[in-house]
């Protein structure tokens, strides 16, 4: 049997307004396809179509998703789920893609996606759209296992790979960077920040709620993971880096 593996996959690049907490500039998407033997998971699916205020404010500019896995030897169907790390309009917008398919999202965040200007609602509520809602920690499969991370919504949540080498984590947007991720130890910030624009910035000021963002970011950390990617950063993590 294969080894767990998770493969990232740039899904969209965004255009970010001058009001974003994080604008303006360019802003990577990815989802992330992890195999544990024979099933397969892929976490968030990326930025849909169809909504005009979206393209107008962000621009973005998409990857074919089912293309992307189709290169990869997979059919939507032969997904074994797909999860959510949050219900943002730029994590959800092609779950219809995958009608009857189960989605794992966590119960504070399937609640908090019915706020007005939350997400695209036409891109979370969808006919055939089958939703398993949890709460805490849940278990996919052997090596995979969900991580309720909330800070940056109220239910955000990363993924626990467990490999020969160590725990690996889908951060998701937990942390928002390898150098932010890298600037936060157990229980809070630690050292210096990284040198450069935005690097090691902590980005609790624009969170559902700072403290439980710092707080899930130690819990990660006290995981020991030794690998960690991220929703909006090319670039891994691990503890040498």
């Amino acid at each position: 049997m294969s080894e767990p593996e998770i493969i990232p996959l740039r899904v969209a690049e965004l255009e970010l307004p001058e009001a974003h907490p994080e604008g303006p500039g360019l802003c990577e998407v990815f989802a992330f396809l992890i195999r544990d033997g024979e099933v397969s998971f892929l976490i968030d699916t990326g930025v849909g179509e169809g909504s005009t205020l979206i393209d107008r404010l962000y621009r973005p500019r998409r990857t074919n998703l089912l293309a992307a896995l189709s290169q990869l030897g997979l059919a939507p169907r032969s997904l074994s789920a797909i999860v959510n790390s949050h219900l943002h309009f730029d994590h959800c917008g092609n779950n219809r893609l995958f009608p009857g398919i189960p989605i794992f999202v966590q119960q504070a965040e399937y609640e908090a996606a019915s706020a007005a200007h939350y997400t695209v609602p036409g891109w979370v509520y969808f006919e055939a759209a089958e939703y398993s809602k949890v709460r805490g920690r849940h278990r996919l499969s052997p090596h995979v296992e969900l991580v309720p991370t909330p800070g940056h919504t109220p239910g955000h949540q990363s993924v626990l790979v467990e490999t020969p080498k160590g725990s690996e984590l889908v951060v998701a947007q937990a942390a928002y960077t390898g150098s932010e991720f890298a600037s936060v130890g157990m229980g809070g910030p630690v050292g210096r920040p990284s040198r450069g624009a935005g690097a090691g910035r902590l980005r609790t000021a624009d969170a559902w709620s700072s403290e439980a963002y710092l707080e899930s970011l130690g819990q990660l950390h006290a995981l020991q993971p030794v690998r960690a990617f991220f929703s909006h950063d090319s670039a891994s993590w691990s503890p040498a880096a």
